[in-house]
């Protein structure tokens, strides 16, 4: 696990006095100015953010030290991380995404099947998608108690009940 979980990205400039476009990946998306600072992925920046307004698919939002539409341009593209203990704590069947990705994956009969390079979410539910060796294309698992019903992040590994015929050779 990561001492950064990544809970938004700046999608470009607002307006011409230095606001940003920004998304967030959290439960409640306004709750990302409460994790303030936020990071880059290498960290050699942080901002403190200001909300100030919605906009169609994110919020206009104010970072220190970003005071030019020129400046809001560069950071086009930018992830924003926050530091793992400042996140709520979750229930047990909770997890964050980025405590997922790199687990094995298992069968309910020890086989390894891959492991999780990302977790998708199409509108419906979350989705586990799965890279593995004799795998040709990466392998999409609804992230659901009866097709996931152990996650065992001490140990690294899932464990999986797939539907038959996702998996090959199943």
């Amino acid at each position: 696990m990561s001492d950064r979980v990544c809970v938004g990205a700046i999608a470009g400039s607002y307006g011409v006095k230095g606001e940003v476009r920004l998304k967030s990946f959290c439960a409640d998306p306004e709750a990302i100015a409460d994790y303030a600072p936020l990071f880059t992925e290498d960290g050699a920046r942080s901002f403190d953010v200001s909300i100030t307004r919605s906009i169609k698919n994110g919020f206009a939002a104010q970072l220190s030290g970003v005071s030019s539409k020129e400046a809001a341009d560069t950071l086009r593209g930018v992830q924003l991380f926050v530091d793992r203990d400042k996140l709520p704590d979750l229930p047990d069947d909770e997890f964050y995404h980025a405590d997922l990705i790199g687990l094995e994956v298992l069968d309910t009969g020890g086989t390894r099947l891959g492991s999780v390079r990302a977790v998708q979410n199409h509108g419906a539910a979350d989705l586990l998608e799965i890279a593995g060796l004799g795998l040709k294309n990466t392998v999409l698992l609804p992230f659901t108690k009866e097709a996931v019903p152990t996650v065992d992040l001490a140990t690294g590994r899932i464990i999986v009940d797939p539907p038959a015929g996702l998996f090959p050779d199943e």
